[in-house]
């Protein structure tokens, strides 16, 4: 009998911590970074802001460089700044390749974890 009430204790106090840990995580998942949008040009991680000459249009020698192992990147060409795009990015903006665009998502240093990608105008 008492070995049957110290295993329902037990059991009970497990359930207890579990959905304790499972609150804490879901608050600390509210407190993520802010979705925000970033508007420039889907390029590759070799040629960034400025694509070299003699490779044809952006987006000719943006699929050049991929052939070459280059990633997909967001070049903010405003701001002068190039942004890496995760690998959902990498799907998402392929589509849209040497094209202005719009990449929503959240930014983790110069990484873009990206929700959408969406032409801009």
């Amino acid at each position: 009998m008492r070995f049957a009430k110290l295993v329902m204790q037990s059991f009970i106090l497990g359930v207890v911590i579990a959905s304790s840990l499972a609150v804490v995580a879901q608050k600390s998942n509210s407190k993520s970074a802010p979705e925000t949008t970033v508007v420039g040009y889907v390029s590759d991680s070799m040629c960034g802001l400025k694509h070299m000459s003699g490779m044809g249009d952006d987006k000719n020698c943006t699929l050049a460089c991929l052939k070459q192992g280059s990633k997909l990147v967001l070049a903010d060409r405003d701001h002068k700044r190039v942004y890496r795009l995760d690998q959902t990015g990498q799907e998402k903006a392929r589509d849209f390749t040497g094209q202005k665009v719009k990449v929503t998502g959240t930014l983790s240093g110069r990484t873009i974890r990206v929700t959408a990608v969406e032409a801009a105008s």
